[in-house]
């Protein structure tokens, strides 16, 4: 252990037998240590976070992902899918506040034609021509391609032609085959979730990557996923920043327990330390809570996500955090754990 803790000082890279060596036997103030270290050394003191506004545009899905408590079926109380005036008018009612991005993701609902994500992207982006578009997780992509005979690459395409600018991260969950016919059997697999994202890669659309933990994976299965991240990140460069998101106990099937604090900053610290190749690590303090973010800021993290207004997915499923913050509530949680604060865009460039 201390072998592997000094080559990590030293500057070398993890292999994921080290990785999952620290995981199981290295403290948690320790590892914590050392995810701070190699945090500092890339960005000193700065915490980045953004201005932006989740729009979940439908919560009608085809999928049935056990730990999901977001999703309804057509004609469920609740059920609902704004049309993409309705879906614009929501972004241009925050006309007066200097949004910088739209973060767009809902259920894969069958209903929809193929021609409404075309005009979602496009009615937003009209709404706020300055703003950017992250939208669109490689689920929703990969369920337009099969549903509406399409390669995935075209979809990507006629997406960006619409103005779609980045991709988001979400939908990877963990990767193991195994685990993800007992969690999300009807998603597609972690292959093609890899897949996409390296298309979209290769058009030069930047995406962000994600790990859901905390429910019934394991430390291994947590650093396999992340070998497949970094080798990835190796061959493309293409992923902005890494978000470790912590499985919502309430209201979803599975009947996990959940993690824990411990456990948060050690997943944290190590996606530092293994990843070293994604320029970022997000403390998304929307599942995590704003004291165990700000914690993650000193132990690997340096992005706290942004004001969001309003997230859903997390709080159906019985997330405490407030569903939005002000700027100024995140300059605060950032500036009481000790760290400057730098408004950011969606490309992580400080404005």
């Amino acid at each position: 252990m201390q072998q592997i803790i000094e080559a990590v000082r030293g500057g070398a890279r993890l292999d994921a037998a080290q990785a999952l060596e620290l995981a199981l036997g290295c403290d948690v103030h320790t590892l914590g240590e050392l995810g701070g270290a190699a945090r500092a050394a890339r960005h000193g003191r700065r915490a980045y976070y953004v201005y932006n506004q989740h729009l979940n545009y439908t919560n009608v899905c085809a999928n049935a992902c056990r730990f999901c408590a977001f999703s309804k079926r057509a004609g469920d109380a609740g059920a609902y899918t704004h049309t993409p005036e309705q879906a614009a008018a929501l972004v241009a009612a925050r006309a007066g506040e200097p949004i910088r991005e739209v973060h767009i993701v809902g259920g894969l609902n069958p209903d929809l034609p193929y021609e409404y994500y075309l005009d979602l992207v496009a009615r937003v982006k009209a709404a706020r021509p300055g703003l950017r578009v992250k939208a669109f997780t490689a689920v929703e992509v990969a369920y337009l391609a099969e549903r509406y005979g399409r390669t995935r690459a075209r979809v990507l395409e006629e997406l960006r032609a619409a103005g779609l600018d980045a991709l988001p991260g979400g939908g990877a969950e963990v990767f193991s085959p195994a685990l993800r016919q007992r969690l999300c059997p009807e998603k597609l697999p972690g292959k093609d979730w890899l897949e996409i994202h390296e298309l979209a890669h290769g058009m030069g659309l930047r995406t962000n990557c994600t790990l859901l933990f905390g429910h019934v994976e394991t430390w291994a299965d947590r650093v396999e996923h992340l070998a497949a991240l970094r080798d990835l990140q190796d061959r493309t460069g293409g992923f902005l920043c890494f978000i470790p998101l912590q499985y919502q106990p309430g209201n979803n099937e599975l009947g996990a327990p959940g993690t824990d604090g411990l456990d948060y900053l050690k997943m944290i610290a190590l996606s530092r330390l293994f990843l070293d190749n994604v320029a970022h690590i997000k403390a998304y303090w929307a599942f995590s809570g704003i004291k165990p973010a700000q914690l993650a800021l000193a132990a690997g993290a340096d992005d706290f996500d942004g004001t969001l207004v309003e997230e859903k997915v997390g709080h159906a499923a019985g997330a405490t955090s407030p569903k939005g913050l002000t700027v100024a509530g995140l300059r605060e949680a950032i500036e009481q754990a000790g760290f400057t604060p730098v408004e950011r865009d969606t490309f992580f460039e400080a404005v």
